[in-house]
């Protein structure tokens, strides 16, 4: 007889076949039974702490799991599935995952009951189209311009976070702060929240104390005392030099034959910063920003021409400052223009906040970014009302881009289950179980929904399934209320959900679940060098 051959290294796990696939199903239930629980307006919050030892209070889905560490394979790959959501929509990250979990939970019996992977996701894919369908004829479409309309949508997104206590004023800095940075060039609008939107923390104060700036604000103080702290209508002139004499690279060896010769090299020094200090003033600045340093001197020579001075700014807040003041960053002191210098603001002032002084550039006519100022009582709370004030920004982003709407508290979902099962039929082949699996799947959010309020589920679903059974999606808007877990229409309640991040949802949750059940092998090697090594 031959003897076996070994290919994979000895230390290699190998999991293959219907092990393998088990396995995975069992990891992803895992992922999204950790975070069920943040589901819906009365969701609970995970305590976590990081590697660092730093603490993190949170319900964001995303922020959960980025935070949480997982050794399994497919358990890593549902953990990316929410940050793709953050990163595309930025809303929905919970939901995409505890429906991934759900779908492929759901493929579990018909695993067992030998369908091949390859039938089941025929199906799957099938249900993902006629979901899509159905959203579309579900959804209305709004106006972009009607506040109160928009008011509504962000409402309905943040009132499942930690901050919906503050509803209402954190709806109003979501929707100011991105009103403000929206770009139109011809066709095409831009929204860059990560770049133009600073969202600065100071604890201490109250919440109601959050405000939107007319501008922008930096944690700096004017580097010499003297300096001018508060100026109306500024010339704001912007650097990303430095301000102070040129150094060597590494080493710098100078041979001296007198000592006139050693004079003379001081003088060049500061002849060249009076020069460029020179160049600066003759533009009349009344603010000089610059991402380097500023040298003692060039001090000297802006405060006896009466400029305030800031240096070792970051450079992502020139960019905020430019865009807000109207000016340009400019490379070298001696390429300086009129058109250069920045005349958009109407205020500055240096203010002290708790134990730092702050810059404000405030009253600016057309500011093209903002500074939001969070207030609050601990670190804890101020991290996770800016990650839902992040969450209610890209809501109001999807919907300046798609403005159709869907409803939300489970009604979605539960309009596309009731579509799915009553096409059934219409499926050829035995992929129709998998195909109404999903159908099932989706169930999981209004179920979820009710749970997490502790109303009874079985009864609230009937009667849910029950109004959704009516023709032309005439029921399609009831869903479960969150707060009570009574079933209610969501019409009558004003929660919609954006039409973008809806299907992003769907897309993500099938497609990836799709995915692991194609997975029939997994080797997972372990590193036999480093091994070796440590027990050497």
């Amino acid at each position: 007889m031959q003897a076996p051959v070994m290919v994979l290294n000895a230390n290699t796990k190998r999991e293959t076949g219907r092990t393998a696939q088990l396995a995975n199903i069992q990891a992803a239930k895992a992922v999204a039974d950790i975070i069920r629980t943040t589901l819906g307006p009365r969701s609970m919050l995970k305590m976590l702490l990081d590697p660092m030892g730093g603490i993190v209070i949170t319900n964001d889905g995303n922020c959960i799991l980025r935070e949480v560490d997982v050794s399994h394979p497919a358990a890593k790959s549902m953990i990316e599935l929410s940050r793709a959501q953050d990163e595309e929509v930025g809303d929905g990250t919970t939901s995409v995952i505890v429906l991934s979990g759900e779908i492929l939970a759901m493929a579990e019996p018909l695993l067992e009951r030998n369908f091949h992977p390859t039938v089941i996701v025929n199906g799957y894919s099938k249900a993902l189209q006629k979901a899509l369908d159905t959203c579309k004829l579900i959804s209305r479409t709004i106006d972009i311009d009607n506040i109160a309309e928009l008011r509504e949508i962000v409402l309905s997104a943040i009132g499942t976070k930690f901050s919906s206590r503050w509803g209402p004023q954190m709806v109003d800095i979501a929707i100011k702060a991105v009103k403000k940075i929206i770009l139109k060039r011809g066709e095409y609008t831009e929204v860059d929240i990560k770049r133009y939107i600073r969202i600065e923390k100071i604890p201490g104060g109250d919440l109601n104390d959050c405000i939107v700036l007319d501008g922008v604000m930096f944690n700096k103080d004017v580097t010499h005392s003297k300096m001018r702290r508060r100026i109306v209508n500024p010339r704001v002139l912007l650097l990303d030099c430095p301000l102070e004499y040129k150094k060597g690279e590494s080493q710098t060896n100078v041979e001296i034959m007198n000592e006139e010769d050693f004079n003379s090299l001081l003088r060049q020094e500061e002849e060249y910063i009076e020069n460029m200090c020179a160049s600066i003033v003759a533009f009349k600045p009344d603010i000089v920003i610059t991402e380097k340093g500023v040298s003692d001197l060039a001090q000297h020579y802006f405060l006896k021409a009466g400029i305030t001075a800031f240096r070792r700014i970051r450079k992502t807040d020139n960019n905020r400052i430019a865009r807000a003041t109207g000016a340009t960053v400019v490379n070298r002191p001696d390429e300086i223009q009129e058109s250069d210098i920045g005349t958009g603001c109407g205020l500055f002032e240096v203010r002290k906040i708790g134990d730092e002084y702050f810059s404000f550039l405030e009253e600016c006519t057309d500011a093209k970014a903002c500074t939001i100022l969070l207030r609050g009582g601990s670190k804890d709370v101020l991290n996770e009302i800016e990650r839902n004030l992040q969450d209610a920004m890209q809501v109001v982003r999807n919907v300046v881009f798609d403005p159709r709407m869907l409803p939300g508290g489970g009604a979605t979902e539960m309009a596309i289950s009731v579509a799915i099962l009553k096409s059934m039929d219409e499926v050829e082949g035995i992929s129709k179980w998998s195909y109404a699996a999903i159908g099932n799947a989706l169930e999981v959010i209004p179920r979820t929904l009710a749970q997490n309020c502790g109303a009874s589920v079985i009864r609230l679903l009937t009667d849910l399934r029950t109004k959704h059974t009516l023709p032309n999606f005439g029921g399609s808007t009831w869903g479960v209320n969150g707060t009570t877990g009574e079933i209610a229409d969501m019409k009558n309640l004003s929660i919609w959900e954006p039409y973008c991040v809806k299907t992003q949802t769907l897309k993500t949750a099938i497609e990836s679940a799709c995915m692991i059940l194609r997975i029939d092998d997994v080797v997972s090697g372990t590193r036999k060098k480093k091994a070796e090594g440590q027990n050497a």
